[in-house]
């Protein structure tokens, strides 16, 4: 209730040491409306309020949900811990509970219909897309690899009494925290605390078991409840943007509908996070920068929401050195694969081939029994091998290559003499894996109709081309946005308005001129066609380069897809700060449509020049008095003319649906129809207001003055400045200013030009993913390992 909120964030504001006026300038909530919810009089608070002061508070989790409870006026009292003996020095055992409702500690703050319809949503898209990446990677084919955990050593987890969560005086029982891939699930659960970190080597199946985790976990998920969300975290940096900010830019990423306002002014997605409906599982502490693993941490120990943190082990072990355990946090360590797994899974995995006693067999049977008879032996062949086939991911790459082929014996790992090193081996396993899947009978036998050929060499100079742009970026995660390369400041300025000249410059010579002749009636003189072209080029260009240059280059900003679609007919909610985006798309149209007003009267100028029905009439004092009139006329027609058409723009942005689509391939595809239909609906608003603003403006002007040389407007000249204006403006807008449009510049032909990728960058794309070289993760591509990425990208940095 309100009276009890007001009580609430009356306590957390004193702890946090801030006056009402302290709070307001942090938080950006009017001072009034602070002094009205402590006191208790007015209406309850909005989520996205509360939301808002509990950031600017920097509360724990429990306090936020207990605001958040306080705020809609569901307040449930936390559960009562076990009554301590007297002498304070009971023992207490930790509930194991198996039933869904203990997925997420405490209970959950009530939410609006629509915020619980979004995570039920958001649940099911999870599933469908982790079980087709499950598929893809094969781990059901023909039974997943036996991947083991066990407890990690003490001196890397919190203490059990703060992971058990019992009261002051009485000592928790440690957990027996050992089992298999699909028992993570179920021991997360038994952790009260419900923070868990999970530790390994590179390729020792990390990714696998988050997978199962989030797939038996919504599995067990009731109605309403957390969605587990795999998030990678080593493209977070803790200096610069909190967690839950950086969880919030994640969903809205990868769930467009998301960033949709749900009742009270925040975000489905905002709302999602808050309220504990989102249970983050964090993928790849050590993938963090350098220098981040201590603030990363620090940050984790400042929040008490449930989690699931992956890293390798030394990495982890360093960053707990330097800082401390992460609170409350269970931590398990994943174990080496034995050539009895070995022994019970690869020959499953290969084709038997017929002995003379009419058996059948595999080529890993004589692999195995060397394993098993000579590992242990330091100078054997087999001791090499056996500390290479110890992961899944080099197990997994040792299938593909030699199980997939009918003509690969995988007895050459044996031969010390290619091989002498087992590094040596899982570069060879590493260096084969790409030639497998794309090359000879095993891709053959997995292809489908939307599997090419693309030819070997050329595949691996692609792929090395996108993971070397990716080690350079410090990132995983391949965005379609991204994909251009990393050009200088100074070419992607040249590139953009280069583009946009010759989009300008096209539209004059096929539609302006056709059709200027078939209205007007007038010959067609090409002289003043060919300059015309490159002049009007030049005007629509140039200032949008400059544009260009300080909107997006100079401020450093990636321009990222689109989160709204194009409302027509729908009367869906505004979003917040509705107004002011009306305002500054006005301000905005405006003042680059007076600019384009004088550039446009300029270039009239210079094509009436060489015409030859201007010539004989214009001369240097007429040509003066011209340009100022047209430049001022065309400004003020221009100006009004643009700031409304952009305007419109925002009033035509609309949030997208919960079931936009959210593979990246259909992420591309949503954007794509927003733009083209953002910017054919402005061009034909531009063009028919350019056509009939002029004339009206022109119509006033004419009482004033009307020189024979001057304002040469009609209807017919209007619709063909708005027609070639308005197309022009629309196409500069799609290039310069749109994600999309980046992608075509930058993706589509700039680097097909270079030869750093094929001309169908989509069809390879997800080839790639089908063949199990890349994988999704939401709405971006990650290759299937980072080992196999940073292979890649040294192979293609050494001209390998």
């Amino acid at each position: 209730m309100a009276n009890r909120f007001g009580v609430v964030l009356r306590d957390a504001r004193r702890r946090a040491g801030l006056t009402q006026d302290e709070l307001a300038a942090r938080s950006g909530v009017g001072v009034r409306t602070i002094r009205r919810l402590e006191t208790g009089s007015g209406t309850d608070p909005r989520i996205g309020t509360v939301t808002l002061l509990a950031d600017a508070l920097d509360v724990s989790q429990d306090e936020r949900r207990d605001l958040l409870s306080a705020a809609d006026g569901q307040h449930r009292p936390s559960p009562e811990p076990p009554e301590a003996e007297p002498s304070g020095a009971a023992r207490w055992q930790a509930p194991v509970t198996e039933t869904p409702a203990a997925v997420v500690p405490g209970g959950l703050p009530a939410v609006p219909p629509e915020v619980s319809a979004a995570a039920d949503h958001l649940a099911r898209v999870v599933t469908a897309r982790l079980r087709r990446e499950e598929e893809l990677r094969r781990v059901h084919d023909p039974f997943p690899l036996p991947v083991r955990w066990r407890q990690a050593p003490e001196h890397l987890a919190d203490h059990w009494d703060n992971i058990c969560r019992v009261p002051a005086g009485v000592t928790a029982v440690p957990l027996e925290l050992s089992g298999e891939v699909g028992d993570i699930a179920g021991a997360f659960r038994r952790v009260p605390s419900r923070r868990m970190v999970v530790l390994g080597r590179a390729g020792s199946g990390k990714t696998v078991l988050t997978l199962r985790f989030v797939l038996d976990t919504l599995a067990a998920r009731p109605q309403g409840g957390a969605v587990p969300m795999i998030f990678n975290i080593g493209s977070w940096d803790p200096t610069a943007m909190p967690l839950r900010t950086w969880l919030v830019e994640m969903l809205q990423r990868d769930q467009p509908g998301l960033a949709t306002a749900a009742p009270g002014g925040a975000t489905l997605a905002a709302v999602l996070v808050d309220t504990g409906r989102v249970l983050p599982v964090l993928d790849g502490f050590d993938e963090l920068a350098e220098g981040l693993h201590r603030p990363a941490l620090e940050t984790l120990n400042s929040l008490s929401m449930p989690l699931l943190l992956t890293s390798r082990s030394d990495e982890y072990e360093r960053a707990v050195t330097a800082v401390d355990v992460l609170t409350s946090a269970a931590v398990v360590e994943l174990t080496d694969l034995t050539p009895d797994d070995l022994a019970g899974y690869l020959p499953r995995t290969a084709r038997r081939v017929r002995t003379g006693d009419g058996s059948g067999t595999t080529m890993w049977n004589t692999v195995i029994g060397e394993l098993r008879d000579r590992a242990e032996a330091e100078a054997s062949p087999a001791a090499n091998l056996a500390a290479v086939l110890t992961t899944p991911l080099m197990v997994g790459l040792a299938r593909t290559v030699y199980s997939d082929s009918r003509d690969r014996d995988p007895t050459e790992l044996l031969d010390t003499t290619r091989f002498p090193t087992a590094q040596a081996i899982e570069e060879h396993l590493l260096d084969s894996f790409v030639p497998t899947v794309y090359g000879g009978q095993a891709a053959s036998a997995r292809a489908d109709g939307n599997q090419r050929d693309w030819g070997v060499d050329r595949v691996r100079r692609w792929l090395g081309f996108l993971a070397d742009d990716l080690d350079r970026r410090g990132t995983g995660d391949l965005e379609w946005w991204r994909m251009g390369g990393s050009p200088r400041r100074s070419s992607r300025v040249l590139l953009v308005t280069a583009v946009v000249w010759l989009a300008a410059v096209l539209v004059d010579w096929l539609v302006f001129t056709p059709a200027h002749a078939l209205l007007t009636g007038e010959p067609v003189h090409w002289r003043v066609v060919l300059v015309d072209g490159p002049v009007i080029g030049l005007v629509i260009g140039v200032p949008c380069g400059l544009l260009y240059l300080l909107m997006v280059v100079r401020k450093g900003r990636v321009l990222e897809p689109a989160r709204v679609r194009v409302r027509l007919l729908d009367r869906s909610g505004r979003q917040p700060g509705f107004r002011r985006k009306i305002a500054t798309r006005f301000a905005a149209g405006a003042l680059g449509g007076a600019v384009a007003g004088v550039g446009l009267a300029l270039a009239g100028v210079l094509v009436k020049a060489v015409s030859p029905e201007w010539t004989s009439v214009l001369d240097s004092g007429m040509a003066v008095r011209a340009t100022l009139l047209d430049a001022g006329i065309y400004a003020v027609t221009f100006g009004l003319v643009c700031g409304p058409v952009l305007a419109l723009a925002a009033a035509l942005e609309a949030p997208a649906n919960l079931t936009t689509a959210t593979s990246p391939a259909d992420l591309l595809a949503a954007n794509r129809t927003t733009t083209l239909r953002l910017s054919g609906i402005l061009a034909l608003a531009l063009g028919l207001a350019i056509a009939f603003g002029g004339f009206a403006a022109v119509g006033g002007a004419r009482t004033l003055v009307a020189p024979p040389w001057a304002l040469h407007w009609n209807l017919r000249v209007g619709l063909l400045v708005g027609l070639m204006g308005g197309l022009s403006t629309g196409m500069a807008y799609i290039v310069a200013f749109t994600a999309w449009g980046h992608w075509l510049v930058f993706t589509r032909l700039r680097l097909p030009l270079l030869g750093r990728m094929p001309w169908a960058v989509n069809t390879f794309l997800d080839d790639a993913y089908r063949r199990g070289v890349l994988r999704q993760s939401g709405a971006v591509y990650q290759f299937r390992h980072a080992r196999l990425q940073q292979h890649l990208a040294k192979a293609y940095r050494t001209g390998r």
